[in-house]
């Protein structure tokens, strides 16, 4: 019997360096995927508020540069807050990545 394969981008949560500046801009700096890889980022092109619609959550979508390659990143924020969790990032990883 053969299963269908997944047609919609999977969501991935992915660790992510960042350094936030003295107006409090978060940038994301490198992606530690899943398995451990790091990939450093390039370039942050656009950065907008985007929202979790299935999840009813705020969020941010930065438009990033990894070695010459256009993606998403997307930071979610938590719904209950506290000092040390207030969101975590992820990617879309495309059916056959």
């Amino acid at each position: 019997m053969a299963y269908a394969k997944p047609t919609k981008p999977q969501r991935v949560y992915v660790k992510v360096n960042s350094d936030f500046d003295a107006t409090g801009y978060m940038q994301p700096r490198a992606i530690i995927w899943e398995d451990g890889r790091t990939f450093r980022i390039d370039a942050v092109k656009d950065f907008r508020p985007a929202s979790s619609i299935e999840r009813s959550l705020p969020g941010d979508c930065y438009t990033i540069v990894i070695k010459g390659e256009t993606r998403r990143l997307y930071f979610e924020r938590c719904k209950d807050r506290f000092a040390s969790h207030f969101g975590r990032w992820f990617v879309e990883r495309l059916p056959g990545e």
